[in-house]
């Protein structure tokens, strides 16, 4: 009787977190469908660079690279609109500006249409609801909302779970959870403003070096 195969969409951004969780999911045994989306973000050749490397790194052999144009016309974001600066003081009130409106409801709609297609029972994502930057979209219970929505809009036999094994760790926690899965972390990007070494104090910069401090463990890659 032949095996069959476990399968996973895993959301990769080429970030730290997303990254993570598709060594985790590999872990678990399932085969590894990796979706990368170029949005017109100001680190997109970065992004996409470290995507690549990362699926070479876990061997994976299905990938999307998927491009839409939707949220730079949209704006409102400082990371799709180059007229929103970045911030760089750490003292942001309410959600921040670097916010992309419903980016992973968006993400994880085309997700289930590639899970539905691939016959993968699991979408993962990396995101983090205690220690990340307050974006709503990174809810725990706002991805469970969606998960059910996708199952109610999918073929009966159709049944897709949203794994977020990141969900309620601190940055130091996946720092930590990352080496000891020997993640190749020089391979990761986390900076919202630079291509070339990180800037260090945008809010992503500051989260992840918080992590990696907090850890005790030396970031790998190049900061300014």
């Amino acid at each position: 009787m032949k095996e069959t195969i476990k399968k996973a969409v895993c959301i990769m951004s080429g970030g730290m977190d997303s990254t993570l969780a598709a060594y985790m999911m590999k872990k678990e045994g399932y085969e590894i469908v990796g979706v990368h989306f170029n949005y017109d973000q100001r680190t997109q050749a970065k992004e996409l660079e470290c995507f690549e490397a990362i699926c070479k790194e876990l061997e994976v052999k299905e990938k999307y690279v998927l491009d839409l144009d939707f949220f730079a016309k949209l704006g409102a974001s400082a990371l799709t609109d180059k007229n929103i600066d970045v911030p760089t003081s750490g003292v942001e009130e309410g959600v921040p500006v670097t916010y992309v409106p419903f980016r992973n409801g968006i993400f994880l709609s085309m997700a289930a249409a590639i899970a539905e297609k691939e016959g993968a029972s699991v979408i993962a994502i990396g995101v983090v609801e205690e220690d990340s930057s307050g974006y709503p979209d990174c809810r725990e219970n706002y991805i469970e909302a969606m998960q059910r929505a996708i199952n109610l809009g999918t073929k009966d036999e159709t049944n897709i779970e949203i794994k977020m094994p990141l969900v309620h760790l601190k940055k130091s926690e996946i720092v930590q959870e990352a080496v000891n899965l020997g993640v190749a972390l020089e391979l990761t990007w986390s900076c919202y403003k630079n291509e070339d070494a990180a800037c260090g104090v945008c809010d992503s910069c500051r989260l992840r070096l918080n992590g990696f401090e907090k850890a005790g463990v030396t970031d790998p890659i190049k900061y300014e």
